[in-house]
């Protein structure tokens, strides 16, 4: 679960990281309020769970996938800026007139950047902070590195721009520190990376604190990632947040019903909301239009494999488990169906403590509770076979059998492209 920029900095500041001051707004009146608080001097910045805002573009939703096109093709002469009329999700204001204006040019917009996709991301509030003077600036993060086991401090004297860029261009410029899951975390850990950055004396020390709110906050909410970027040095001398992501552990949610309330749903694909909401967890919506229902994640891998060198696009990944009820395949298949890009649905099960017969069962239960009137290609292997088998039989349902993955995939995507 994804929190917004001015959530993870509330999370933040509460662990003891010190952050820029700011409040978030939902109005051009509030956001000039909170401007006058601050002396009139802020940044403006849209709130989505979508990174590049600020070279990101803000346009009505009619115009988003026209902008995504630009963005993507030439964004030196479509990028938004946070000054200018190519205007970005991140504005400057000198003034509260200039921090209204911003709020207004930016709240009930669609902010497109790289990462929203075509359809873009509507802006219901934004965060109005305090303008920092940077001297300098970093980028640190704490991440749960599963190939170790534990913990793991990243830090990059390359700061304010994505991870993923420094990691090409310069990947000897992040230093990473794992924190042994058993010992803890020791200061020992801040002292170092701060050498490694280059920061001494004071700035280290508050770096150091910084270190340890950051790891602290990644614990006390079970975060998979806890970033900012930039981690700002002053000119005043302050190392200060300027920025923060944090991503909660899905499966950690039950023990933070405060975190869950923080959620915003409208930030989030329809589709995996439903999927969530009828116990079907392991559902991701892709851009495709094969439909996948299939048990176990690394077959779900290999089938959406096989489609792409079928020449065929999956709409989704979805892991359906070890299944025991029928419904729960009635649950995946409606699921699929919501989405109006799907022109065939594969049906690909390798059943071991999942059962075939059930797995057919469900099939055939969603035919008779719900239209389907695209083609359903099935491969069926595993325990309870010939039950499975007979079901289908029996059915008399126009499914479209095949007896190995590749041949499923191929009557996949020849399904969809009849379509």
């Amino acid at each position: 679960m994804k929190l917004h920029e001015y959530q993870a900095r509330d999370l933040l500041a509460a662990n003891g990281v010190a952050t820029t001051r700011g409040r978030v707004a939902s109005t051009p009146a509030e956001a000039r309020a909170i401007a006058q608080e601050l002396g009139g001097k802020v940044v403006v910045k849209a709130q989505i769970h979508a990174g590049g805002r600020g070279k990101g573009r803000l346009v009505a939703q009619s115009e988003t996938a026209a902008m995504y096109r630009n963005l993507t093709t030439d964004p030196d002469n479509y990028s938004g800026k946070v000054k200018g009329d190519r205007i970005g999700g991140v504005r400057l204001a000198d003034t509260v007139d200039e921090a209204e204006a911003a709020a207004s040019a930016i709240l009930g917009k669609h902010l497109v950047s790289i990462q929203t996709g075509p359809e873009g991301k509507l802006v219901k509030n934004v965060l109005v902070a305090e303008q920092t003077d940077i001297a300098k600036e970093y980028y640190l993060a704490a991440i749960i590195d599963g190939m170790q086991g534990s913990p793991l401090i990243m830090a990059s004297a390359e700061g304010g721009q994505e991870i993923e860029v420094v990691a090409h261009n310069n990947p000897e410029a992040i230093v990473r520190l794992p924190v042994s899951a058993a010992a803890g975390y020791d200061p020992y850990v801040g002292r170092t990376l701060a050498a490694r950055l280059g920061l001494a004396g004071d700035h280290a020390d508050q770096f150091g604190k910084i270190v340890q709110g950051l790891y602290k906050t990644l614990l006390a909410t079970d975060a998979s990632l806890v970033e900012i970027n930039p981690l700002a040095l002053t000119e005043d001398g302050r190392v200060v947040a300027v920025d923060a992501k944090l991503t909660v552990d899905d499966n950690a949610l039950f023990r933070h019903k405060d975190l869950e309330a923080l959620r915003d749903k409208d930030e989030e694909d329809p589709l995996e909301i439903k999927a969530q909401e009828l116990g079907v967890a392991n559902f991701i919506k892709l851009e495709g239009n094969i439909g996948c229902v299939v048990n176990g994640a690394g077959l779900a891998m290999a089938t959406m494999d096989t489609i792409k060198l079928a020449g065929g696009q999956p709409a989704n990944f979805l892991d359906i488990g070890t299944v025991n009820d029928p419904q729960r395949v009635v649950s995946a298949l409606s699921v699929i169906l919501d989405d109006p890009s799907v022109k065939a649905i594969l049906v690909n099960i390798f059943g071991g403590m999942a059962r075939v017969d059930i797995i057919a069962q469900g099939v055939i239960d969603a035919h008779r509770q719900m239209k389907i009137d695209v083609p359903v290609v099935m491969r069926l292997i595993g325990t309870n076979l010939a039950e499975g088998e007979k079901l289908v039989e029996e059915s008399g349902l126009p499914l479209i059998r095949a007896n190995g993955l590749a041949e499923a995939a191929q009557k996949a995507v020849a399904a969809a492209g009849a379509r």
